[in-house]
């Protein structure tokens, strides 16, 4: 089996390389914007960039692999609203370009998509769910699926949410943020009106060699197990670091004035997910547990 990883240099995309090269046999080609890879386990590296079509075929033809795990996105839903042609570019015409590169190798997408292609008004959604994006963002992610969903290469999309972790050179995450601000002594102000499942990136990435290895197609929603609102997963982390509760302060979403609006009561269940891919999905306390662990904390 040969596995092309896009975005292999982000948070997930080194997961995935991590968890397929510790778990498998299989041929991995990782490729990213960046020169050079961040992770040295052996694996080839490209440097890509999905928005680039002929760039995209050249090298896709020339590895022809079974599968592509597209790790590639813009992920900052704020600068999404003000830099769409730019969100657009990447969320949507290199989900495009990927499908034209698969078809013409024939090989199977997983690619990954978000919560935020819910409105967050009646959550926690299951994958049959009607969508209704309500930020830029979540309608390039939409629209990136529907990409998908319309033509005729075999694929699968995992939607995930508030993912978290540690890697090399990444981008901070929310659970990255809190700590580093909570051991300084730092207070935080932190939402208690966004409602949903916090996802460890490791546990993410074991569901997506799972949907790898038995070859499904359709959408699979793969996050935490548990459902919490932002404020409680602070104090669960001030638990477990044994961080001071009371630098930790509850404000609402509309405090913030941030330029792309929220889905606040989302939430996604993943009762398909534990069911055919034979994973138990852990939940936050397990995971941020785990997470101190890696810290070395």
């Amino acid at each position: 089996m040969k596995v092309f990883i896009t975005g292999a240099n982000g948070l997930l995309g080194q997961a995935v390389t991590s968890i397929f090269t510790r778990e498998t046999g299989w041929e991995l080609i990782c490729s990213s914007i960046e020169e050079k890879s961040f992770l040295d386990y052996g694996n080839k590296y490209e440097k890509l960039d999905i928005t680039n079509k002929e760039e995209v075929k050249r090298v896709i033809n020339l590895h022809r692999p079974d599968i592509i795990i597209n790790c590639a996105a813009f992920t900052n839903v704020d600068a999404c609203e003000t830099e769409r042609e730019l969100c657009w570019r990447l969320n949507v015409d290199g989900v495009k370009n990927l499908i034209i590169a698969a078809k013409k190798e024939d090989c199977r997408i997983i690619h990954i998509s978000t919560d935020y292609v819910f409105d967050g008004k009646n959550g926690p959604y299951t994958e049959d769910d009607t969508p209704n994006p309500i930020s830029f963002y979540g309608r390039s992610k939409l629209a990136a699926e529907n990409a998908l969903t319309t033509s005729d290469v075999k694929h699968a999309i995992v939607r995930t949410m508030v993912l978290f972790g540690i890697g090399i050179n990444i981008k901070p995450n929310f659970a990255l943020w809190m700590i580093d601000k909570l051991k300084a002594g730092d207070k935080i102000n932190i939402v208690d009106d966004q409602v949903g499942n916090a996802t460890m990136v490791d546990d993410l990435a074991w569901g997506i060699l799972k949907l790898a290895e038995k070859n499904l197609t359709g959408i699979f929603n793969i996050a935490g197990s548990d459902i919490l609102s932002r404020y409680d997963f602070a104090l669960k982390i001030c638990d477990v670091f044994g961080f001071n509760k009371a630098l930790v302060s509850k404000i609402k979403t509309a405090d913030l004035n941030q330029p792309a609006p929220r889905p606040l009561n989302s939430g996604l269940v993943v009762l398909k997910a534990s069911s055919q891919l034979g994973i138990n999905l852990i939940d936050s306390l397990e995971a941020i547990r785990l997470l101190k662990t890696q810290l070395g904390t």
